[in-house]
């Protein structure tokens, strides 16, 4: 017998995060979802939306990032941790890096494209001048099946 264990603040966000994978997925987009939190605060959120807004850049976490600058009238995102339920990809983790995220919570590994460590391992690079901590697979399991059960469905 397994007793349920509370539910840490990382899980938590990680779920809200799904919830905003379903509305991309619910517009035709890749479900992924994405939440900049500061002190238990959410700064930005954002889901997939380059079909929809016709824009290569508008994946959930730059929508995040770009909501949470504009929350705190900064470009640097000191001291926040994003939350994202796929691991980014390398124009993401550039974006990332560049907003100085303290740190960086995924859902599921992404080993084809994953930029944080696989692909590429962008998060300790030497030639970028802020390393991003990081922490991969809260809540691996729901992420992975809402991407599954996506692209299952295109085929």
């Amino acid at each position: 017998m397994t007793a349920n264990l509370p539910e840490t603040t990382d899980e938590a966000w990680m779920r809200h995060a799904i919830r905003l994978a379903q509305r991309a997925q619910d517009q035709g987009e890749v479900p992924v979802g994405a939440v900049v939190v500061k002190e238990g605060r959410c700064l930005g959120e954002g889901w997939n939306l380059p079909i929809t807004h016709h824009d290569p850049t508008a994946h959930a976490e730059i929508i995040a990032l770009r909501q949470a600058g504009l929350a705190v009238q900064n470009y640097r995102l000191l001291d926040t941790t994003l939350y994202v339920t796929l691991e980014p990809c390398v124009m993401c983790m550039g974006a990332i890096s560049h907003a100085r995220i303290k740190r960086l919570v995924f859902g599921a590994f992404d080993p084809k494209r994953g930029a944080v460590c696989h692909a590429l391992h962008l998060t300790d690079a030497p030639f970028l001048n802020h390393h991003v901590e990081w922490h991969g697979g809260i809540l691996e399991e729901a992420c992975g099946e809402l991407l599954r059960d996506f692209f299952r469905a295109r085929r």
